[in-house]
């Protein structure tokens, strides 16, 4: 992808799952990459590359100040932040009425408030920052299909996706003048080990089939696949992009099947 050499990028949940993806390829595109995470893993995702491109922080997204810590080594490390991928995020739900309040604010807080508190002071950074070939910056955070249609059960992890979405396109507007983009990629059912978690619980063997069906390429993402999509967002290949939810699911939002593409004998054999 063009633009992205060079670039300094942040990246939250960079331990594991799309996080780690994220950097990996963004590694692999020559940027500079500042992963962080609350959970300890600070090896670098790819093996080749410049050594010095690659560093590793500690984050809570949900306190301020290790969110404002976490940034000023971006800015101490590189010089500048060009980019950030806010990848930080955990499942959580279930019918309302069975919901702990505790369980609801902790998906909210990871989710919702961690993004923005994640955004609050990478575009303070950029704000400040010279524009470099007309900009200033790009922010990348991750939604879901969740924050754009409704699931069973989805509750506390689809209304903090909900608002991830609504939030990227409000921040797109207020700072596309001060020559920096957002957008949001809004990933259907990834095989990460949040994922995992979930459907290795007893009693959702059925669910996780039919959720597959509802993919209509017949499998869950990888990682990669929405590290690809959210490279292309931070790259100048997006420049005339923002306020996007780029929905990368396998076509499991394009429509439902009910069973037609098998009796029109277009179904996988």
């Amino acid at each position: 992808m063009r633009g992205l050499t060079g670039k300094n990028i942040v990246v939250t949940g960079a331990a594991s799952g799309i996080g780690r993806a994220s950097a990996a390829r963004l590694l692999e595109e020559g940027a500079r990459v500042l992963g962080a995470d609350i959970t300890p893993n600070g090896d670098r995702p790819i093996a080749d590359g410049e050594p010095d491109a690659w560093a590793f922080t500690a984050v809570d997204v949900t306190d301020e100040s290790s969110v404002a810590a976490m940034v000023a080594e971006g800015v101490r490390l590189f010089g500048r932040i060009d980019g950030v991928v806010n990848a930080a995020g955990v499942a959580g739900g279930g019918a309302v009425h069975m919901v702990d309040v505790a369980e609801w604010h902790r998906v909210l807080d990871v989710n919702l408030f961690g993004t923005y508190l994640v955004a609050k002071h990478a575009l303070t950074q950029m704000l400040e920052q010279d524009l470099v070939d007309g900009a200033r910056g790009a922010v990348v955070t991750i939604a879901s299909i969740e924050g754009i249609e409704g699931t069973a059960g989805g509750s506390a992890y689809s209304a903090s996706k909900g608002g991830v979405v609504i939030l990227t396109k409000n921040m797109a507007i207020d700072y596309a003048g001060r020559g920096i983009r957002v957008n949001t990629v809004c990933p259907g059912f990834i095989d990460t080990p949040m994922t995992r978690n979930i459907f290795g619980v007893m009693g959702m063997e059925t669910p996780r089939r039919d959720i597959i069906k509802e993919h209509k390429l017949g499998r869950f993402g990888q990682p990669e696949e929405i590290a690809s999509a959210a490279c292309f967002l931070l790259s100048s290949d997006a420049s005339f992009v923002t306020g996007h939810a780029l929905v990368v699911d396998g076509g499991y939002t394009a429509g439902r099947d009910h069973g037609v593409t098998e009796m029109l004998g277009l179904s996988a054999p």
